[in-house]
């Protein structure tokens, strides 16, 4: 498989009408706690990590990565989007086409049901069209999470099949450049 190209990172903020994706800054810390350690988050992710844990794994200051962004709504971080290059490293995952990313997003369920995760994705992938022109990506979500359906859908997905892990059915999902 095709490694996909470096992104050029970080990239500027991005804005949208009311969201700003930005690098984490140290007082995003409390909320990238409470986002992995939420019992609402985790059944969707397989389960959260146990606080006590995460919160001494994790550096004082988070550290940025290439790939990954803060949502940030007026502030406070709201949730995360990322834009990995897409690793089949796990048995039984179905494999894109070559040089793909992989989408992810999670939010804090306080941001749950307001359309935060369309609008700051939508960004994103725009931000890599820009980026890295004809970058097919791939989603994953579990088939139980009709609201990460839906937002697959929203953002042209096309599910190419279905597959267990973490003990769920899965949706695999790719969006081919325009």
């Amino acid at each position: 498989m095709t490694e996909a190209p470096a992104l050029p990172w970080p990239p500027a903020p991005i804005r949208t009408a009311r969201l700003l994706l930005r690098e984490p800054l140290p007082g995003d810390r409390p909320a990238i706690v409470e986002l992995f350690t939420s019992p609402e988050v985790g059944a969707h992710i397989g389960g959260a990590r146990p606080r006590e844990e995460f919160e001494r794994t994790l550096p004082d200051v988070p550290r940025g990565r290439p790939g990954l962004l803060v949502v940030d709504l007026d502030g406070a971080m709201v949730g995360l989007v990322t834009l990995d290059p897409y690793g089949p490293d796990r048995p039984g995952r179905p494999t894109p086409a070559p040089g793909a990313r992989e989408l992810g997003y999670l939010f804090l369920p306080s941001a749950w049901g307001r359309g935060y995760a369309t609008e700051a994705c939508a960004a994103a992938l725009a931000w890599l069209a820009a980026a890295a022109p004809g970058t097919p990506v791939a989603l994953t979500t579990r088939t139980a999470n009709t609201a990460s359906l839906r937002v697959a859908e929203r953002l042209g997905f096309t599910e190419v099949e279905r597959f267990h892990e973490y003990g769920a059915e899965q949706w695999f999902g790719v969006r081919h450049p325009h």
